[in-house]
């Protein structure tokens, strides 16, 4: 595991959502096994819907958010999809712990999904009071990689003063390097479109592999490596 130590003053923590704070894999597998039991005749297996799912919601996410909602995903997908969410046991000891630390940086949710949807997924689990802002690509008029410029504008924060945490490697933590702010990759071990092992990262990666280890992280001013700055509040 690499140590998270990079030299930057932390005022605004970015989070991912699905797959990072909400366990979105395990929900769209439960959900299409729902699917299957109640279809009459139906011979696919789960594994092979599960793999259709993935390209399809990559291919249909810009029409689902502008909501161009087909009726059978609106009539048959969505009630027991949002039934099957579950939040990360590690995801609110965390949160909690991050409010606690001197000069606590200022947090938020930055998601491609749909608005209503992700804030219902946060009220659920009683976790939206921890977050100033839940930005979409509605708020932003941009989805990731391309919302993390204006993500900062919102948070009134320079690029160099973000740090962002998300499960998936390339649009979560090397776009947001790209973009300038600092990418944490949470490693929960699981590739999220496939479910085999985690995609091999270099070292120059930063990893942690729970939530909870982030805190910890933020904290080490003492030996001059993540710094809070209080003044970003």
């Amino acid at each position: 595991m690499v140590d998270v130590d990079v030299d930057v003053d932390v005022g605004v923590i970015f989070f991912d959502l699905d797959g990072t704070l909400v366990d979105h894999r395990s929900a769209v597998w439960e959900t299409i096994g729902r699917v299957i039991e109640a279809a009459p005749n139906a011979t696919a297996r789960r594994e092979e819907l599960l793999a259709s799912w993935w390209a399809l919601e990559a291919r249909h996410m810009r029409e689902y958010l502008a909501g161009l909602l087909d009726d059978w995903i609106a009539e048959r997908y969505l009630t027991p999809f949002a039934e099957s969410w579950r939040c990360y046991p590690d995801v609110q000891p965390c949160l909690e712990a991050l409010t606690q630390l001197p000069g606590a940086p200022r947090l938020a949710v930055l998601t491609n999904g749909d608005p209503a949807q992700q804030r219902a997924k946060l009220a659920r689990f009683g976790l939206l009071a921890y977050f100033d802002a839940v930005l979409t690509p509605t708020e932003l008029g941009a989805a990731k990689p391309a919302a993390y410029a204006a993500a900062c504008r919102w948070m009134r924060t320079e690029p160099a003063h973000a740090v962002n945490v998300g499960d998936m490697l390339s649009s979560d933590v090397r776009a947001a390097t790209l973009a300038g702010l600092t990418g944490i990759w949470l490693d929960r071990g699981i590739d999220f479109v496939t479910g085999g092992p985690s995609p091999a990262a270099d070292e120059t990666v930063l990893r942690i592999e729970r939530l909870t280890a982030l805190p910890d992280q933020l904290s080490r001013t003492a030996s001059g490596s993540m710094r809070v700055d209080a003044d970003e509040r």
